[in-house]
């Protein structure tokens, strides 16, 4: 347990020092957010807000959890993988953003091509968990083992994750805020379950986070920009595969699989019939356009967050 506070506030001063000097970075390097046309029309004032904020947050993570797994002689493999899979799509998401500010738009990697390297950065703890652990998923005390469907599970897991995760950072403080939840839902269970490694590693992301929010609260100084979601979403997702509670990621994660429902109910409906569900997809911009401020939106999806992490760590002790 002491191990875990160390991590997480070694990330949060990392992330809270190393903030101010990138943004001083970005700024002078005009490297600004370009804001979708599609967006709610009160969207048009971040235009040209600091983004790759994610930079700063991975970096804090990998630095503090080096320092932390050495700490307590936990640097096995499985963290190596943990940290290989989020530097990677750290870059995929990099790549998007660089794309974005090059082109001078919203528009980075194609959907296949973020896909694809997204699959491919999953097959990497994938690999790692059917050597170590099989094809056995585990809910609670039970366990069951499901044979070939086992890497695909893992894939959508993580490369969901992902998508989900990005498509939830929308507003000022919201991926984070939303995310600081499941990642402790993350760093309880492990720890419960004898995975030290993934709770050390997920206490550091809980501390960058918080100190991230230092400079992403509204009015947010610095977005994570596809860089930080894309590869926090794929590190939840990591964290929940490496650590065997794959099926409780869609509890704790469940604001983000809100989010990407909301956008696939969304596609459906106006493809089927015409109509749309939702004034705006995701979810959190329906509720914009409902006359809720940004701020308020990010209080209640972090309850409800909260809320659903709860549940996770009650249905793994108790099943």
């Amino acid at each position: 347990m002491i191990m875990l506070t160390v991590a997480l506030l070694l990330s949060l001063v990392l992330s809270m020092l190393l903030g101010v000097p990138y943004i001083d970075f970005l700024k002078k390097k005009t490297i600004g957010q370009y804001v979708l046309d599609l967006a709610p029309e009160s969207h048009a004032k971040k235009q040209g807000t600091p983004t790759t904020g994610g930079v700063f947050i991975i970096i804090s993570i990998i630095v503090a959890s080096i320092i932390t797994l050495f700490m307590a002689q936990q640097i096995e493999k499985a963290a190596w993988i943990i940290l290989l899979t989020l530097i990677f799509m750290g870059l995929a998401g990099l790549q998007d953003d660089y794309l974005k500010i090059k082109g001078k738009e919203n528009k980075g990697l194609s959907p296949r091509g973020k896909l694809i390297r997204q699959v491919l950065i999953a097959l990497i703890p994938t690999i790692y968990a059917i050597m170590h652990y099989g094809t056995i998923i585990t809910l609670g005390s039970k366990t069951f083992d499901i044979g070939f469907f086992y890497p695909i599970l893992a894939v959508f897991v993580i490369t969901g994750a992902s998508n989900a995760y990005n498509l939830t950072d929308g507003l000022d403080g919201l991926a984070a805020s939303t995310g600081i939840p499941a990642f402790t839902a993350c760093c309880i269970l492990a720890y419960l379950s004898g995975h030290s490694d993934v709770a050390i590693i997920s206490a550091t992301v809980i501390g960058a986070l918080i100190g991230f929010l230092k400079y992403n609260k509204p009015k947010a100084q610095v977005f994570m920009g596809d860089t930080g979601s894309l590869a926090l979403g794929g590190l939840l997702g990591t964290l929940a595969v490496v650590g065997r509670f794959e099926l409780l990621l869609a509890i704790f994660g469940g604001v983000f699989v809100m989010e990407t429902l909301s956008v696939m109910l969304q596609v459906a409906s106006y493809k089927l019939t015409g109509n749309r569900i939702f004034k705006m997809s995701p979810i959190h911009h329906h509720f914009e356009l409902c006359g809720h401020s940004e701020l308020r939106i990010v209080i209640e999806f972090t309850i409800v967050s909260l809320i659903l992490s709860l549940i996770s760590i009650g249905l793994f002790i108790f099943l």
